[in-house]
């Protein structure tokens, strides 16, 4: 992979709440929904997943992306898994250090770590933890987290845990991705920029939130060099939602089954102003997505579109991450996602230029060939002609 943004062979993903709306959905059933759409992306050659941790407002129902991971893993053969992400603050870093080189190994390489802060004010408020303290917290724990993951031994005291002389009994199976989420505060990049770790920029694809996307960049080339590391690019990954169909009418039709339940969720439940849907009609809502830049309901093309606009935009990054939802019906989902590895992965990862190559060489030697195969065909038919008279 190159450095240069615009020449760069982009990765693609998902990135998994993962969302049930509404709630009264049978978790259970959900669940495997989560798992059929991993599986169905693995075998589609989707290079990584990353699922989230979340404890109330009924919606985002996976608590435990490690046990979820590590109950995926032996279901899918190449794509990767990671925590996407775990509220660092919510737990001891020792603990979050063992569970990571112990699913590193069970996952023989497959396992990426992600970070944050917590997106849910609700699961900080049961656990003593106020939204002032969270992104504080999450740069003192990463520091503490990432010296812990090198085998250093650390001691450290802060009003959520006590670290004396600790350390972790375990060697890493892989040198495996870390990466920080971003969304609206220079928090994410703060953290990733003086750890010398990758970026996870979310829900920061519209129009209004590019201002925060370029400085979410910004703050990483400017902090960086200050602790001795070199921000790669090829690291940054960019989450936004998307829906395809052959054409956009289908598109906006299968969306009509679960895009205002996940509107609703976003501006009724969840306590998050960086992360809102706009309008209030179904209308408003598909105008939104598109409009605003965030993601797509739409085709294919409308697919390719978005992805060279953030790239021109943000001046190049790594991964492109499907956030997953279930506006559609799932059948209609997995079609989307189908869609987007035929028709659109392939255009940024040069998976077809010597065949499209090929097929040129074979329109340009078309007319030549076609004639002197018919005649070489028509010479072995009168060849053998001529042989089966003078036989008799």
């Amino acid at each position: 992979m190159t450095s240069k943004g615009a020449d760069m062979t982009l990765k693609f993903g998902t990135f998994m709440a993962p969302f049930h709306c509404p709630v009264g959905q049978d978790p259970t059933a959900a669940y495997e929904r989560d798992l059929d759409v991993i599986k169905h992306m693995d075998k589609l050659g989707f290079d990584e997943a990353w699922i989230g941790e979340h404890h109330s407002c009924g919606h985002e129902l996976i608590p435990d992306p490690f046990m979820f991971i590590t109950y995926a893993a032996p279901q899918t053969r190449h794509i990767k898994l990671g925590t996407g992400v775990v509220s660092l603050p919510y737990h001891n870093p020792l603990w979050v250090a063992d569970r990571a080189l112990f699913a590193d190994r069970l996952l023989r390489g497959r396992f990426m770590l992600g970070l944050g802060p917590g997106a849910l004010p609700t699961d900080a408020t049961m656990i003593g933890i106020g939204p002032e303290e969270q992104r504080t917290a999450l740069e003192e724990d990463v520091d503490v987290l990432m010296a812990l993951l090198r085998g250093e031994t650390v001691n450290a005291k802060t009003n959520r845990y006590n670290l004396v002389d600790a350390r972790t009994q375990y060697e890493p199976y892989s040198d495996f991705d870390v990466a920080v989420a971003a969304i609206a505060s220079p928090t994410g990049p703060r953290t990733a920029a003086k750890n010398g770790i990758d970026l996870l920029s979310v829900g920061a694809t519209a129009k209004g939130g590019f201002d925060a996307l370029a400085l979410h960049w910004d703050v990483m080339e400017e902090r960086a060099p200050q602790f001795g590391h070199t921000p790669s690019r090829a690291g940054w990954r960019l989450c936004g939602p998307m829906h395809l169909a052959e054409t956009r009418e289908q598109a906006i039709e299968d969306v009509r089954y679960g895009l205002d339940a996940w509107c609703d969720y976003t501006q009724h439940v969840l306590a998050a102003p960086h992360f809102r849907a706009a309008g209030t009609t179904f209308e408003e809502r598909v105008e939104w997505v598109n409009e605003s830049g965030l993601g797509v309901i739409g085709t294919v093309d409308d697919a390719i579109a978005q992805i060279e606009r953030l790239v021109k935009q943000s001046g190049g990054f790594g991964s492109y991450l499907l956030i997953h939802h279930e506006w559609a019906r799932h059948e209609a989902t997995m079609k989307s996602y189908e869609l987007f590895a035929n028709h659109v992965k392939p255009r940024f990862q040069r998976a077809t230029g010597r065949l499209e190559a090929a097929r040129d060489y074979g329109i340009s030697r078309w007319d030549e060939l076609d004639k002197r195969s018919g005649a070489a065909i028509q010479e072995a038919t009168d060849r053998h002609a001529k042989e089966r008279v003078a036989a008799s």
